[in-house]
C-alpha cells in the first residue's frame, strides 16, 4: 500500500500505524484486521481494529471534524474527564487508483467497556436503564464544571464500564463539544440536559420498538430523570449555605458529604453576614475522584470511584481490627498489609483463562458481595478465601470476556448472554438506523 500522500497527526506516533489498509474504505478492511466488539449507533462509519496488541476504534469522517474531536479528546484529557483516548487523524487517505477516501480519526477501545444497545439481555431491565441515566447525569455534570458543552448528549455517545453494583460513564463522540472558557451559563447548560432528555427518550422508545425494552419501564419517565439528577447533584456541588455560626459542625458536615458523593474541594469561602451570626459556605473548585484518589495514594490500586469507595470500606475495616491488636502500626504500612494479604490473593486467584472477564477491582467488589449473600445464606461467616474460590468458580466462569471476543469476525453475530452472566449482543449494527435521522 502506498502510504507517501498520508498525513499522520498523533501524540504517540506508532509505525504499526502504517501497517493498516487505508487504501481501502473502512467497510471493505479485511475480516483479519477489523475486530467484532459490541458497539454503539453513529452517524458515521466505525469499525475496530488491531493495532499491534491493541484495539482501537476508527471513525471516517472529514478532516475537519477528525481534528477537532481529536483536539478536543486531547483536552478534556488533560482535565481529567472520563473520555476515550484519542491515537491520531489519519488524512489523505486514497485508493490505489487514486480517488479520496475520508480522513479517519482512530481512538484507543476502552477495555471492558460496553454500548448501552449491548447491557442486555432479552430486554433492557429497568434498574440497568436507571444506573445508565444515572452514570450519563454524573459525567455531564463533570463535563459542565470543566466548561464543556456537549451538544448531542446521548446515551449512544457514552461508554459504560461496570463500577461496583454501579455504571461508570466515559465520553465517546466529542464532534460537537466546545469548551468555554468562562464557564458556561445556566442557558447553555440546560440546553445540553433537554438534549440528554431528548435523546435518552428517543434511544429508550428506539429499544422499545424492538421488543428490548422491559415492558414495565416508561421511557419518557426515565429520560426525564436525568433532569432530576442532574439538578440536584450540581445543586449539592456548587451552591451556597447558609449556617447558623452556632452550627460550624455543619461546615464539616458539607464536606463530608461531598466527599461521599466522591469530590473534593479544592477552595472553600467562608464568609460571615448578618452581624456574625451565619455562615456563608460556598465551594470555589469541586474536584471528583476522592476515593479514587484515596485508594491509589495508598494501595497504588487504580479504580472507579464507586469501586475505590467499596475498597476503601473494606481497608478501613482492617486498619480498625488491626490497630486493636497493634496500636502502633501505621496507615500506610497497614493499607500496604491490606494490599498484599487481603486483595493481591483475591485477584490472582482468577486463573489466567479468566482474566479478561472483568477488571480486577470490579472482580474484588463482587468477591466481597459474593461473600456477603454466602453468609447470609448459611448463616456464618464465610472466609474471604472460600468466598473467592466459590465466585471463581459459579459466577465469573460463566461470564463472558472481551479478550474471547478479538478473534471473532465481524460479519458473525453472536448470540444474546443473559447480562447476568456478563455477555454483550455482538450483532452488527452499522445497518441499524439511527433513530435521530428519523425526526
Amino acid at each position: 500500500m502506498a502510504t507517501t500522500d498520508l498525513r499522520i497527526t498523533s501524540a504517540m506516533m506508532d509505525a504499526t500505524l502504517l501497517d493498516l489498509p487505508w487504501d481501502l474504505p473502512l467497510d471493505e478492511w479485511p475480516e483479519d484486521t477489523v475486530v467484532s466488539l459490541p458497539k454503539g449507533i453513529s452517524r458515521h462509519l466505525v469499525r475496530f481494529a488491531r493495532l499491534g496488541g491493541r484495539v482501537v476504534a476508527i471513525k471516517e469522517t472529514t478532516e475537519e471534524m477528525a481534528t477537532g474531536e481529536y483536539r478536543m479528546l486531547r483536552r478534556l484529557q488533560r482535565l481529567d474527564v472520563p473520555c476515550v483516548e484519542p491515537v491520531a487523524v489519519i488524512a489523505g487517505r486514497a485508493t490505489v487508483l487514486g480517488e479520496p477516501l475520508p480522513t479517519a480519526l482512530v481512538t484507543r477501545h476502552l477495555r471492558f467497556s460496553l454500548p448501552y444497545r449491548a447491557l442486555y439481555s432479552s430486554a433492557l431491565k429497568r434498574s440497568t436503564a436507571q444506573r445508565l441515566v444515572d452514570a450519563l447525569a454524573g459525567l455531564l455534570v463533570r463535563l459542565h464544571l470543566v466548561g464543556f458543552y456537549w451538544g448531542d448528549v446521548s446515551l449512544s455517545n457514552t461508554l459504560f464500564r461496570r463500577d461496583a453494583g454501579a455504571f461508570a460513564a466515559y465520553l465517546v463522540d466529542a464532534e460537537t463539544g466546545t469548551i468555554e472558557a468562562g464557564g458556561l451559563s445556566d442557558g447553555r447548560r440546560e440546553d445540553d440536559l433537554e438534549v440528554a432528555r431528548v435523546n435518552i427518550a428517543g434511544e429508550l422508545l428506539d429499544l422499545a420498538a424492538g421488543d428490548r425494552l422491559d415492558p414495565s419501564i416508561d421511557p419518557v419517565a426515565v429520560a426525564g430523570s436525568i433532569v432530576e439528577q442532574y439538578r440536584e447533584l450540581w445543586h449539592t456541588l456548587t451552591s451556597d449555605e447558609l449556617v447558623p455560626s452556632t452550627e460550624r459542625w455543619r461546615i464539616n458536615a458539607r464536606l463530608e458529604h461531598l466527599n461521599a458523593l466522591g469530590y473534593d474541594i479544592e477552595e472553600l469561602s467562608l464568609s460571615t453576614g448578618d452581624g456574625g451570626t451565619t455562615v456563608r459556605i460556598q465551594p470555589k473548585v469541586v474536584d471528583p475522584g476522592h476515593h479514587h484518589r484515596r485508594l491509589s495514594s495508598l494501595t497504588g490500586i487504580d479504580a472507579e470511584e464507586n469501586q475505590a469507595r467499596r475498597m476503601l470500606n473494606d481497608l478501613d475495616q482492617y486498619v480498625a481490627h488491626e490497630r486493636e491488636v497493634r496500636p502502633a502500626a501505621g496507615d500506610d504500612a497497614l493499607a500496604n498489609e491490606w494490599f498484599e494479604q487481603v486483595y493481591l490473593p483475591i485477584v490472582q486467584a482468577v486463573p489466567r483463562e479468566l482474566a479478561g472477564k472483568l477488571e480486577p477491582p470490579e472482580v474484588f467488589h463482587e468477591v466481597l458481595e459474593h461473600r456477603w449473600y454466602l453468609s447470609e445464606r448459611e448463616r456464618r461467616e464465610v472466609p474471604l478465601a472460600e468466598a473467592a474460590t466459590s465466585y471463581i468458580e459459579t459466577q465469573l466462569a460463566h461470564r463472558r470476556d472481551e479478550a474471547a471476543l478479538l478473534g471473532v469476525p465481524a460479519t458473525v453475530t453472536m448470540p444474546i448472554v443473559p447480562i447476568e452472566t456478563g455477555a454483550i449482543d455482538l450483532s452488527d449494527e452499522d445497518d441499524d438506523p439511527d433513530w435521530r435521522d428519523k425526526v
